[in-house]
């Protein structure tokens, strides 16, 4: 029995065996049980699912508020719970998608964590939208305006044409607004300071498959289905080149990651519950390679951990080339 849950337990029993207790007294005990079981609930999840990132949080702060949740719904966050409870919540993301980006976002929780590695060298996919004539110092549209070129002799079927160059194993050139690191520190970290930063060499990168949707000049859209360290922006600003113009992305969302599915398997914020990570960690298990599912462990003994809360993210692993670019 978890330590909470003993504690809980003999205090409902001290109770009965003095006098009666009146109904408000009785319910308070009752529903710390229900928070110490919720809680003891949350510590046993183990595994990767899938949420759905809205536009606006960066993928840190977005899983800050899944953890927050979680947290708060089991009753954790109180200083009593973290006087008696002496066990470690992990959780993770195993991609990171921009403030300005949206779709899956696959979530490692307990061990779970562990396989969020598999998440980063797998195939992603993603809807972009670009705008011809407008080049930014992001490749997106929260950056600044550095150039701007005609595109109004361009047509879908040039678009159409320059697509296969750009399919397969290419080189590619990271964008300076990144998460790649020099010293230690995030290169978007130093362009916002306005510190110099030189541009990193092309690197290959795979792009398995590559469509053009729909050409609403300035506008065009593409299917893009892509492996890991493939930067969405910066195909869309060579694209612009490749032109003869320039072009920046105006919206991103990741329809797919490894198995999981915006449409199927990314849970929205109003369902981020115990309970339905709960059934989401089972059905997602099935999707996974059987090198990679695992079985539920057992408990473990709250008095043999510490108690933390933390997140983990990838882009905070000691190998660099690890780390998921999305935008």
């Amino acid at each position: 029995m978890a330590v909470a849950e003993a504690e809980v337990v003999s205090a409902l029993t001290a109770d009965s065996a003095g006098t009666a207790a009146t109904p408000g007294a009785a319910a308070a005990p009752q529903a710390q049980l229900s928070k110490a079981a919720l809680a003891a609930k949350l510590l046993s999840l183990s595994g990767v699912f899938a949420v759905h990132k809205p536009k606006g949080p960066t993928s840190a702060e977005l899983l800050n508020r899944l953890k927050e949740k979680l947290l708060a719904e089991a009753g954790m966050p109180s200083p009593e719970w973290n006087k008696r409870q002496r066990q470690t919540l992990k959780i993770g993301h195993g991609g990171t998608l921009d403030s300005a980006a949206q779709g899956v976002l696959v979530v490692g929780i307990g061990r779970g964590t562990k396989m969020l590695t598999s998440m980063l060298s797998g195939s992603k996919r993603y809807i972009a939208i670009g705008e011809l004539g407008k080049a930014t110092d992001t490749l997106d549209s929260t950056g600044k305006v550095t150039d701007e070129k005609p595109y109004d002799k361009i047509t879908q079927e040039d678009i159409e044409g320059i697509l296969q160059k750009f399919t397969g194993n290419i080189m590619q050139v990271p964008p300076l607004y990144s998460a790649l690191k020099k010293d230690g520190q995030r290169l978007s970290t130093l362009m916002k300071r306005g510190e110099a930063v030189e541009a990193r060499p092309a690197r290959l990168v795979t792009v398995y498959s590559i469509a053009l949707l729909r050409f609403q000049p300035p506008l065009f859209t593409l299917d893009v289905e892509c492996g890991g360290g493939f930067y969405i922006r910066s195909l869309v600003n060579d694209i612009g080149k490749e032109l003869s113009s320039c072009a920046h992305v105006l919206e991103l969302t990741r329809t797919k990651q490894g198995p999981f599915t915006l449409e199927e398997h990314a849970l929205p914020e109003d369902r981020w519950t115990i309970d339905d990570i709960a059934q989401s960690l089972e059905h997602c298990t099935s999707l996974l390679p059987d090198e990679l599912a695992f079985k539920k462990p057992k408990s473990e003994k709250s008095s043999d951990q510490a108690l933390s809360y933390e997140y983990i993210t990838l882009s905070e692993t000691k190998r660099e080339e690890d780390e998921i670019k999305t935008l």
